[in-house]
């Protein structure tokens, strides 16, 4: 059993107490050393001391608090929504440590008006609103990783902050940040750009990884980005921030009800010229590292940077195919079995040639041997049930869907291969998810993008070179060529099989089996590879 006592808050009477407690925290076991770290937050919410201390206190626990949500935060990014018992738990518990950093943080910047003639006491200023702005912008920034819709009132929350650094005039007021960058002094500003610009960067259509990566270059970039009131004699811009409202930066609406004084507009100029300049240099052959923009390939950071440049400098992402509002209920089912089944209608069966017993039917043959005609074929037909689920169709285009569900159904992960039945169609479709979230009321919402084409379901294996493999066939599936919409014809496999020039055997139904060579990849989702292939 826990001892009541390791749970009850810290008592820090003075700076030496607390100096010493975060100085013997178990790093080592980040579950441990959190529950140390809230005892130690719930001391100061407690019983805060002098602010000076309190201050000094609070930056001294940044730099482990950030090491240990990272290491809790790991077990629930990049999971199937929605999320598992005790994944929720840790997302909770890490929300909840970035809420009690804020907090502490804005019991620090209890106080008079600063003086604008004491340098010294208007950094200190500037230093508690970009914590408490740090701190909001992470639990926004948490959800998003999660992809959870964020809660109520946070945006106000931030619009709140950054005005206080407006009107205490300490908006652009250098402010150090360890936990950014060693290399540059922030502001206020700049951390409330940078969770603006995250946001308009569609959080929620990207991976963990690439959104780690938006992240890094909108610290690095938003105090290239200014902030100003709206002027009457400049037309409206494209986007604002209405600081009374609970929304981030949107599409500047014909008429703004809020008062001009409450409405932001950002100058994104230096930003867009910074992107173009970075996009020339990786494609003169500089890598991104040199660039300081992280480890990462340079042909997956030039698509990142292309994807950005229209949201980040404003200009308005003209879609593709028109959506238009719909009602009906769209049938989806996930994993390869079950959209193999619900593609072709009927249970895969394995070809002769490869006829190889599962475990499961080698024990069923095993147990109910007695009841077998000997003189009969063995055969093993069980009966083929996979969960489809019920969707609500949101929206739709030519190419995908919007769709809504309660939280009850089969898990979906960002990325994730599923087969769609249109509300007004008969026949089952691939898709990938393209954007998921969870609602406040546990309800999933997804963006849904088809791949192009009636798919066919057939059975792949690696062929043998002058001889017949005795491998399992898997499930696979392919699609026709689009002229149409220049979509080549392509092969869809669990991943792991695609090697390039690699010749697969592909069998339809109880056809003779054909072979096929594949090519290049055309995509990659989280549990699949679509590639373009041509048939020998």
């Amino acid at each position: 059993m826990n001892n009541p006592a390791s749970e009850m808050p810290v008592t820090v009477p003075d700076l030496q107490t607390g100096m010493d407690y975060l100085g013997q925290l178990s790093l080592a076991n980040p579950l441990v050393a959190e529950r140390q770290l809230m005892r130690f937050l719930d001391g100061l919410l407690i019983a805060p001391p002098d602010p000076g201390i309190l201050l000094t206190l609070l930056e001294q626990a940044r730099t482990p608090l950030c090491f240990v949500e990272e290491e809790m935060a790991r077990r629930y990014h990049n999971k199937s929504l929605p999320l598992a018992g005790e994944e929720e738990s840790y997302f909770q518990q890490v929300v909840m440590a970035w809420r009690k950093m804020e907090k502490a943080y804005a019991l620090c910047a209890r106080m008079e008006e600063p003086d604008a003639g004491n340098t010294q006491y208007v950094t200190l200023v500037a230093t508690i609103l970009h914590r408490c702005l740090y701190y909001t912008g992470m639990v926004i920034l948490e959800h998003y990783r999660a992809r959870r819709e964020v809660p109520a009132g946070i945006w106000l929350e931030l619009h709140g902050f950054y005005e206080s650094a407006e009107t205490w005039g300490v908006a652009y007021t250098p402010v150090e940040d360890v936990l950014e960058s060693n290399l540059q002094a922030t502001h206020c500003a700049a951390a409330y750009t940078s969770l603006l610009l995250i946001d308009i960067a569609s959080p929620y259509s990207n991976s963990v990884r690439n959104l780690n990566l938006i992240r890094r270059w909108a610290n690095m970039w938003a105090p290239l980005v200014s902030i100003h009131r709206l002027d009457d004699d400049l037309e409206l811009p494209p986007y604002v921030v209405e600081l009374m409202k609970d929304a981030p930066l949107h599409p500047t609406p014909e008429v703004i009800d809020s008062p001009e004084a409450e409405v932001r507009r950002f100058d994104t100029t230096r930003l867009g010229l910074q992107i173009s300049h970075m996009l020339s240099q990786l494609r003169q052959r500089i890598t991104p590292s040199q660039l300081g923009l992280g480890e990462e390939t340079s042909g997956h950071v030039i698509a990142l940077l292309e994807q950005l440049s229209r949201p980040w400098t404003q200009s308005a992402s003209p879609r593709r195919f028109r959506r238009f509002a719909t009602e009906g209920i769209a049938r989806v089912a996930a994993g390869f079995e079950a959209m193999h089944f619900c593609v072709t209608g009927q249970g895969f069966e394995q070809p002769d040639s490869a006829a190889a017993y599962s475990r499961g039917e080698f024990d069923e043959l095993f147990t109910f041997r007695d009841r077998a005609d000997p003189g009969a074929a063995l055969a093993i037909r069980p009966q083929v049930s996979f969960p489809v689920d019920e969707w609500a169709v949101i929206n739709h285009s030519a190419s995908g869907f919007r769709l809504g569900r309660s939280n009850a159904g089969e898990k979906l992960a960002h990325g994730q291969l599923i087969v769609v039945c249109p509300h007004d169609g008969e026949h089952f479709l691939l898709a990938y998810v393209s954007w998921l979230m969870e609602e406040r009321d546990g309800g999933l919402v997804a963006g849904v993008a088809t791949l192009p084409g009636l798919p066919v379901g057939v059975g792949a294996r690696v062929a043998i070179e002058g001889g017949v493999s005795n491998e399992r066939y898997v499930r696979a599936f392919l699609l026709p060529a689009v002229p149409a919409i220049q979509a080549e014809a392509s092969l869809v496999l669990p991943p792991g099989m695609y090697q390039a020039s690699r010749v697969l055997e592909i069998v339809v139904g109880e056809d003779t089996p054909g072979r096929l060579r594949m090519n290049h990849v055309l995509q990659r989702g989280a549990d699949f590879d679509r590639i373009s292939y041509h048939m020998l």
